[in-house]
């Protein structure tokens, strides 16, 4: 970057009015099509009247206009229908995008007490029965009671030998 040439500020000012001029014939050039179809188009639309002198050819001419004037309503009058119904169908397609973006809120989910097994009833259906209970699942195993174990219960239970302590209690009282 260090290498490149750098434009001159007048040089700058000159490209940058070239381009202005440039713009703005491009602009003179678009206004005076623009212009040109809109009087084709008035023509079309409209030619020029020759007013009569006659009663009957200025009534002729009113019925001729007045018919002219009801189907450029009738046309106006779809158009506006059908642009109607086509904002509506924006209308209600931003709507689904907003609703898609989730910029609504949330609504706060009351706290339901339910077991696992009813959960996975309510989330699978009825079809399928899922037993949750682990515990039925597990091995049974039988403990071996040792008889030291026995008897460290038999000794530290002081409810069995109260009579024993009563007697023990006698000897120091003596």
């Amino acid at each position: 970057m260090a290498t490149e040439k750098r434009l001159s500020s007048s040089r700058k000012h000159n490209l940058k009015s070239c381009m202005l001029g440039v713009a703005k014939d491009l602009l003179e050039a678009e206004a005076n099509v623009k212009a040109d179809e809109r009087e084709k188009y008035l023509s079309e639309k409209c030619p020029p009247l020759d007013l009569p002198y006659s009663k009957d050819e200025l009534m002729e001419l009113c019925t001729k206009l007045h018919q002219q004037i009801h189907i450029s309503e009738e046309e106006k009058y779809c158009i506006e229908f059908k642009l109607k119904l086509v904002l509506d169908e924006v209308l209600d397609l931003n709507i689904k995008i907003v609703d898609l973006r989730g910029k609504f809120k949330k609504p706060k989910l009351k706290k339901v007490r339910m077991s696992a097994d009813a959960m996975l009833k309510a989330l699978l259906g009825s079809k399928h029965t899922v037993n949750m209970d682990l515990r039925s699942n597990l091995k049974q195993v039988k403990k071996e009671v040792k008889e030291e174990d026995k008897q460290l219960r038999d000794v530290g239970d002081w409810r069995k030998n109260i009579e024993d302590k009563s007697d023990r209690k006698k000897m120091f009282d003596s």
